[in-house]
């Protein structure tokens, strides 16, 4: 089992930095977690910027990965219910997951266009290194309650 988190442009806050660190270790227990930063384009065109990212967020995709995008725009789900979606996923045989959260324009159509699912954690706008912690902490989360682990308190 693995999960792969690709994020664009570094985490700059030292406390979400830790925050990341923290949730990957404890998801660590239950799967492999690669973290991959991809660099955030620096063309002052807001397309050509997803463009490039776009090609970045490719590249970082292995070949067998369940693609999970992060968008506002996304399906809205609660924490039983990704535990439900990735149990679900399992069982069909699929082994790893990629989770992408774009940079400040959002993704490209040739990313959307391999995604399985397009996500959205709230109705509430966090900024995007916010949610990278959210994100990890979640899919922590819906691991301890397909093990029916004391972390999730309904």
């Amino acid at each position: 089992m693995k999960f792969r988190f690709v994020f664009v442009g570094k985490t700059t806050e030292r406390w979400l930095q830790e925050g990341i660190q923290e949730y990957s270790k404890r998801l660590e227990h239950y799967a492999s977690v690669e973290i991959v930063v991809v660099p955030g384009s620096t063309n002052r065109e807001p397309v050509r910027q997803v463009e490039e990212e776009g090609n970045a967020i490719l590249k970082a995709i292995g070949p067998k990965d369940w693609l999970i995008l992060l968008d506002e725009h996304g399906e809205t789900c609660s924490s039983v219910g990704l535990a439900e979606l990735l149990e679900k996923r399992m069982n069909a045989g699929i082994s790893s997951f990629a989770f992408v959260i774009g940079g400040a324009y959002g993704l490209s159509a040739s990313v959307r266009e391999k995604a399985k699912l397009t996500l959205s954690l709230s109705k509430l706008t966090f900024t995007h290194q916010m949610v990278r912690v959210i994100l990890l902490e979640q899919v922590y989360r819906a691991m301890t309650i397909r093990r029916g682990e004391s972390y999730h308190h309904v």
